[in-house]
């Protein structure tokens, strides 16, 4: 399951017990919109969001390991995220 707002993470909007991973995408320290992937620990594709304004993200995944991949104007960054079962994992991304 996954999903993100529009508009951008809002802490208060955390659906509790969800697992949840959620964070921003940067370059050289300035916000960056553009799209973020998720894909599953062999790589296959699960689900993409828009970032907001501001270069938030956010995805309901299962617990397990994850790839987090910013496409962005200009350039791609992968970071690697462990999360746990109804828990939050935040990801900052420098492309």
């Amino acid at each position: 399951m996954c999903g993100a707002k529009a508009g951008g993470p809002d802490a208060s909007t955390i659906k509790p017990g969800e697992t949840t991973i959620q964070g921003h995408v940067t370059r050289d320290g300035e916000p960056v919109t553009g799209y973020v992937r998720l894909l599953d620990a062999t790589g296959e594709f699960t689900a993409e969001v828009p970032t907001s304004a501001t270069g938030q993200f956010r995805f309901y995944a299962a617990e397990g390991t994850w790839t987090v991949r910013a496409l962005v104007p200009g350039g791609t960054a992968d970071r690697t995220v462990v999360a746990q079962q109804g828990g939050l994992a935040e990801v900052a991304i420098a492309v």
